[in-house]
């Protein structure tokens, strides 16, 4: 058995920033961040061990510091916070705050603001919370629900696939023909690395593997990138998830895993599958060698 890995996977620049920040910060001063730093839970029980606190809402947070994730967040979510005289440790990734941009860059153009992505997502909810009015969209029926406006301006959650992105504006220019339609890709270059990287290790692979968070979206698109190309996809959180039998027949196995998913849990489980591809090849070997050694005498 063959094991290939993803030339692109795992962490991305902006969560392994977050999670360093978190880390020295927690060395010196009590910490709360607010929601999950990233949608890892191997992760965030590693923080937790480090007396670092999680809350969903600014009101229940009791540390001098609290924590802006790397998903970001809204100017009314941080005005709550400042309100509370509480100092913020800012660890939102430098694409989100792109994405921001890009948002707040179409409506002060005159765009009526498209969000591609999962709405009650945190980074989604982010980008949204301060706007007047917007719609977030995720397939064809969404973008066929939407009611027709002078123009549309497209930004998309930072891990969602490009392609469905691009197809779903496409969708807006047949369905709005009038309209104008303005897309400001904001899919981070990490997000298209992995996708791309996926596609090519599914189409070598008889299994592939896929490491990361239950509630990690840029991990099940992932899977879903690779269940496109491959039968047998499987989505492990870490080496313990993973089972003998789904390797039974395979001649080469891929290995991909989320941004939010730390070395040492992809190697331990390239190690694992290496270790079953070593006992599987010596119980081939053992029989051939013995047979061999009959034939002689």
């Amino acid at each position: 058995m063959k094991i290939l890995r993803a030339t692109h996977l795992g962490m991305c620049f902006g969560v392994r920033d977050a999670i360093a920040l978190a880390l020295d910060e927690a060395r010196v001063h009590p910490l709360t961040i607010l929601g999950e730093l990233v949608h890892n839970e191997t992760v965030v029980a590693a923080l937790r061990a480090r007396g670092i606190q999680t809350v969903k809402d600014a009101a229940s947070v009791a540390t001098p510091t609290v924590m802006i994730t790397a998903h970001g967040t809204s100017e009314r979510t941080l005005g709550r916070v400042k309100e509370r005289g509480l100092a913020v440790l800012e660890a939102t990734c430098p694409l989100v705050h792109l994405a921001h941009r890009a948002v707040a860059g179409l409506v002060s153009a005159g765009f009526h603001p498209v969000i591609v992505g999962q709405r009650d997502h945190v980074e989604v909810r982010g980008l949204t919370d301060d706007l007047a009015e917007f719609d977030v969209v995720l397939t064809d029926e969404d973008v066929d629900r939407l009611a027709e406006r002078p123009r549309f301006g497209v930004a998309a959650q930072t891990t969602q696939p490009v392609e469905r992105v691009r197809r779903l504006v496409a969708r807006l220019h047949e369905r709005f023909p009038r309209s104008e339609v303005r897309f400001a890709d904001s899919v981070c270059q990490p997000t298209k690395q992995r996708q791309a990287a996926a596609i090519e290790l599914a189409q070598r692979s008889d299994v592939v593997v896929v490491i990361g968070g239950a509630h990690s979206n840029n991990t099940r698109e992932l899977v879903a990138t690779c269940g496109r190309f491959c039968a047998q996809v499987h989505h492990v959180q870490t080496a313990a998830d993973l089972r003998r039998e789904w390797f039974a027949f395979a001649g080469t196995v891929g290995v991909t895993a989320g941004t939010s998913t730390p070395d040492a849990m992809i190697d331990a489980v390239e190690n694992r599958l290496r270790q079953w591809a070593a006992e599987t090849a010596s119980q081939f070997t053992a029989p051939a060698a013995a047979n061999a050694a009959l034939a002689v005498h």
